[in-house]
């Protein structure tokens, strides 16, 4: 389901729970040594979505190891992003000559757990998630793109965001939200002030969040892939 959220040039592969015939490439098991079964089958299927989804750029399989501090490391040429919730697996990938990065995120359609919101949203998101429409669980909803914004602003920034960092505003008309980043912009990113714009769909148990920023000029506005 993560492809609707995703223009054309952004290959992506998912799996419901864990693939049993998953493999992991040497350096990858080695970073993931010790860690409880469950854990390693669940990194596994991460692995194998991205694998899959290289195989669709047509580039050939290769190890995605963990970077410094845990972000997936993507072949030269190549931004991606990967994420895992009970029972679903996800990756999604471009060559970096069109897309400058992307998150994604997968979450369970459910509240989100007690006290988590107050640890999570600002003041305005607070006032908002206060009126929102009901029948939605707007509060994993903003957790889910909080977590997008975090993972496609790592990969251009260098430096990961705290939740007091973006404030989000979610259109629930659209299917689509906005998140203006509060922290200082490092030097290397080529503007004064960052937004990122994003899309998200609630389905068959799931809540889907995803951020694509073209290249070209620095980081750009997001832009509707279903344009």
């Amino acid at each position: 389901m993560i492809e609707h959220l995703l223009p054309r040039e952004v290959a992506a592969a998912a799996a419901r729970g864990d693939d049993p015939l998953a493999v992991l490439f040497p350096e990858e098991a080695a970073q993931i040594h010790g860690a409880i079964e469950s854990r390693v089958r669940e990194f596994a299927t991460g692995r194998a979505c991205a694998r899959m989804a290289l195989r669709k750029l047509h580039l050939p399989p290769v190890s995605i190891p963990r970077g410094a501090t845990r972000e997936p490391v993507w072949p030269d040429g190549v931004v991606g992003s990967i994420t895992h919730c009970r029972g679903y697996r996800a990756a999604a990938a471009a060559m970096r000559t069109s897309i400058a990065t992307i998150g994604i995120d997968a979450e369970t359609d459910e509240p989100l757990p007690p006290g988590t919101l107050e640890q999570i949203a600002v003041a305005q998101e607070h006032d908002w998630l206060t009126a929102a429409p009901p029948g939605v669980h707007w509060d994993r909803v903003l957790f889910s793109a909080k977590e997008s914004v975090f993972k496609a602003w790592f990969p251009v920034a260098g430096t990961w965001l705290g939740f007091e960092d973006a404030i989000v505003t979610i259109q629930p008309g659209s299917g689509t939200f906005h998140a203006r980043i509060l922290t200082p912009v490092p030097s290397q990113v080529r503007c004064d002030a960052i937004t990122f714009g994003g899309r998200f769909m609630v389905r068959a148990g799931l809540i889907l969040t995803a951020i694509v920023v073209r290249a070209g000029g620095g980081i750009a506005p997001y832009r509707d892939p279903m344009a």
